[in-house]
């Protein structure tokens, strides 16, 4: 037989074994078990860090707008500034809830002035819904797009507080209204402005400036901060499950779930008290263990139950999370089948303990316990565990209360060495560094940063729990 006969036999061969071969990777990697992190906490860990500026309804910015009505429907091809349109009307109210409506009859297009009162960076977003579908210019520049089935796209704009500028948005269908938001971009502190402007964290973005969500980790919210999406920035806030996912997706060949379960100002010593904690006597008070009710009451006397109990906030974060993973292919269809692991948990609180004596006095007991049941609860034995301190609380400067729960997350760190079991599986990571100001009950100004940042370093300490490290 001819030698490049035999070559190209051989060949074929090893070209179906390599694909057959990548197909039964695939297949076994399609099969493995999902990543899952639960993160939980109070006001921190919910979350509070600025998307950017703040979108109002659009309205008195707008000056003389006009509508302007052409025959026939949309038209790519048309240059409707050249053309003379069958009807147009001055628009009384624009923008607001309650916008004057449009006449329709034609292809749409609005055009007049825009002043805003400050000098800055701005995006505008035009139309709700359907109506969002349309193409907008501010002063000669595209700021918004939004092609039918396709990806919205948009582009800050700077604009002159006080200066009239003229604006034209150009409706692609039917549905025109005068609906409209405007956002500041460049605020100090927010996401946006550390992005475009500061060139902090640039994966949060495309090619087009457009923020991004990863396909390989995915976000569920309960309690607060809800939301079941693929991880990426949506407008409004951010907590620190963002720069967390970033660090545990990028480690993490397989696919990862983060499950968040969240509630602002509890405490650990009363709202999140884990199950198994008991009554204790600290300053001549009797404090609830886990189910009773009051917080406290004075020694030598009778307790009078109120509307809540002790770990009743326990109960409703942690049920929340079983539900969704009692229901994971029904709760994420496209992991049907799969399965999950649990990896790590991360904890964010003590804010509300502080003003407690009582509270501060056991967090550190309580914050052991509450490792070691959740482990428990979750049939997750070898779950890392990773704690977060409150970001104003210093090293060198902290007493009272507040030095109680610093020193109780500190000793809890595997490498502390008090909790031998601990080595290894257990990290705290001491974010007083990483604030960019503010205190836990401020929510650290809504900084962006503090939150990305904190994020990011609980993430890069659960991958070294993760790396053996």
């Amino acid at each position: 037989m001819n030698k490049s006969i035999n070559f190209l036999i051989v060949l074929t061969f090893l070209n179906h074994s390599i694909c057959a071969a990548n197909a039964i990777k695939k297949e076994a990697g399609d099969s493995k078990p999902i990543k899952v992190y639960i993160l939980s906490g109070q006001s921190n860990m919910v979350g509070a860090g600025k998307v950017d500026g703040g979108s109002s309804r659009w309205g008195s910015e707008f000056i003389d707008p006009v509508v302007s009505v052409y025959e026939g429907l949309y038209d790519s091809k048309e240059n409707y500034d050249e053309l003379k349109p069958i009807k147009t009307t001055k628009l009384e109210e624009f923008g607001g809830t309650n916008p004057s409506p449009y006449p329709g009859g034609g292809a749409q297009v609005t055009r007049g002035f825009v002043q805003v009162e400050k000098t800055g960076m701005y995006e505008f977003r035009p139309g709700y819904g359907g109506s969002m579908q349309n193409v907008m210019e501010v002063d000669g520049k595209e700021v918004h797009r939004k092609e039918v089935g396709k990806e919205i796209v948009r582009t800050g704009i700077k604009l002159e507080g006080g200066k009239k500028v003229p604006f034209k948005i150009t409706y692609l269908t039917n549905d025109a209204n005068g609906l409209g938001w405007i956002v500041r971009l460049d605020v100090p502190g927010t996401l946006s402005a550390l992005v475009n402007y500061e060139g902090k964290y640039p994966y949060l973005k495309n090619e087009k400036s457009q923020w991004v969500a990863r396909d390989d980790v995915y976000y569920k919210g309960v309690i607060t901060a809800t939301g079941s999406r693929w991880l990426g920035v949506e407008s409004g806030k951010i907590g620190p499950e963002l720069g967390f996912g970033h660090m545990v997706g990028n480690y993490d060949e397989d696919p990862v779930l983060i499950l968040k379960t969240s509630q602002g100002n509890r405490s650990l010593g009363w709202d999140f008290l884990p199950p198994g904690r008991k009554q204790y006597e600290y300053g001549g008070k009797i404090y609830a263990g886990y189910k009773q009710s009051p917080e406290s009451w004075a020694k030598g006397t009778e307790p009078k139950p109120i509307g809540w109990y002790a770990g009743k906030q326990y109960d409703d974060c942690f049920s929340a999370a079983h539900e969704v993973l009692n229901n994971f292919d029904e709760e994420f269809p496209h992991w049907k089948g799969r399965g999950y692991e649990i990896e790590g948990f991360a904890w964010w609180q003590g804010d509300k303990d502080r003003y407690n004596a009582g509270h501060a006095s056991r967090y550190e007991e309580n914050l052991v316990h509450l490792i070691k049941i959740l482990r428990k609860e979750f049939k997750a034995p070898q779950a890392k565990f990773v704690i977060a301190t409150l970001g104003q609380t210093a090293k060198n400067s902290a007493e009272g209360n507040e030095k109680l729960i610093l020193d109780a997350q500190l000793a809890v760190d595997g490498d502390a060495g008090k909790y031998p079991e601990f080595k290894g599986n257990v990290s705290t990571v001491y974010t007083h560094p990483l604030s960019q100001g503010g205190a836990s009950n401020s929510h650290y100004e809504g900084n962006a940063q503090t939150y990305m940042d904190i994020g990011r370093a609980m993430g890069e300490s659960m991958v070294k729990l993760l790396e053996g490290k």
